[in-house]
């Protein structure tokens, strides 16, 4: 029996990478969604063929279909043995999808990025849990792969206690508006991280380092910015004091105009919805410009600090992969092919580091080419400031 598998905004530059993913590693028949048709006269197949340059013939199929419309949704979802939620940004989404996942006792991933959407989904852990739904939320590259990277280093330690995770971005990185959205919408507030035990309150994109990635990239500058991982991995971890996640660009100079909308452009400008679709248009714009210079790719860091043996010690994990869009593709779409095999089973609402077991993650990456790489670096810092 054919598995069929929904992706709720797979007609956007994710949601796609995510379809291509399981097209190639799985036998799934998939249904995609957009709120409008695609243009006249060119079938769903071929459409996707044209943005993605991959072909997936009778695999796929589109569906119209607005979120807003819940007797539709539900009815979807219902046909589906796994709901892959892409419709970003998640900043703006409430749990319905999820909600109608677990009414229905269907499968549930999402690419979901913000803490707002992950603590409203982590409420229906006990519902997911007695429905027998596996809901994975926070798939992708980062969070997604990240986070899988983090447990890793963490299960090398006797006690692990402090979390750094950097991530790097080539221009675009192959994705679409909604991803600048994302990042513009995180500047909009402060929030809470977990530093030395207690919870304090951190400005967006503030306090630069400067980390040294894996060529090409080499020493980059990175900021504090708001992810998920900041709010969940205290709590997957509970002997970790600290949790760090931070962002930066390249060129370098879209830092330095991030640093300005988040530092010196009136708050009230920027919580304004116009002033969002205003900056990820024109910060769309520019990289179409610079992305043939600097390509589309991404770089992850992820380092943890802990005792092992007696000692303190620091463990690295480090990734580099040229498409961004194509590398969150990946992550989600070997979680997806994971549950549709039967490996992978967790009944509740978990995020990535939680429902994914080192092994497996390993395995799945290696199928795709992903290729991560550690290193011990004892007592002493693997970055300056």
């Amino acid at each position: 029996m054919t598995n069929r598998v929904l992706i709720l905004g797979g007609r956007g530059r994710i949601g796609s990478s995510v379809a291509q993913d399981l097209a190639i590693h799985t036998q799934a028949q998939i249904t995609i969604t957009g709120r409008s048709p695609v243009p006249e006269g060119e079938e769903d197949a071929k459409w996707l063929s044209s943005k993605n340059n991959w072909t997936l013939g009778t695999q796929v199929e589109f569906l119209v279909l607005d979120l807003a419309e819940v007797d539709k949704l539900r009815e979807a979802i219902a046909n589906s043995d796994l709901v892959i939620h892409c419709a970003g940004p998640f900043h703006y989404r409430d749990t319905k999808v999820l909600e109608i996942c677990i009414e229905q006792g269907v499968n549930y991933l999402d690419v979901s990025d913000h803490r707002s959407y992950t603590s409203k989904a982590l409420k229906y852990n006990e519902q997911a849990a007695a429905a027998n739904v596996t809901a994975i939320i926070n798939t992708g590259i980062f969070p997604g792969i990240s986070n899988s990277m983090v447990r890793q280093c963490v299960e090398q330690f006797d006690k692990p206690e402090k979390i750094h995770l950097s991530y790097l971005v080539s221009g675009s990185g192959g994705a679409g508006v909604t991803v600048m959205r994302t990042t513009f919408l995180g500047l909009q507030h402060t929030f809470e991280a977990w530093i030395d035990g207690k919870w304090q309150v951190v400005k967006p994109y503030s306090e630069r380092e400067i980390i040294s990635f894996p060529s090409p990239y080499g020493r980059s500058g990175v900021y504090w910015f708001d992810m998920p991982e900041t709010f969940t991995m205290p709590h997957s971890f509970p002997s970790v004091k600290t949790v760090i996640t931070k962002f930066g660009s390249i060129p370098d100079f879209y830092n330095h105009l991030t640093w300005v909308a988040a530092h010196i452009f009136p708050k009230a400008l920027m919580q304004r919805r116009s002033t969002i679709e205003f900056l990820s248009h024109v910060s769309h714009f520019m990289t179409d410009v610079t992305n043939p210079f600097t390509g589309i790719g991404v770089a992850v860091r992820a380092e943890v600090t802990g005792q092992k043996d007696g000692k303190t010690a620091i463990y690295c994990a480090d990734l580099v992969y040229a498409n961004t869009a194509l590398a969150s593709g990946c992550g989600t779409g070997s979680i997806a092919q994971l549950l549709l095999e039967g490996k992978l089973k967790k009944p509740g609402v978990a995020p990535v580091e939680e429902a994914l077991p080192t092994d497996l993650f390993v395995q799945t990456m290696a199928s795709r080419g992903i290729s991560i790489n550690h290193s011990w670096v004892e007592n002493i810092p693997s970055y300056a400031i």
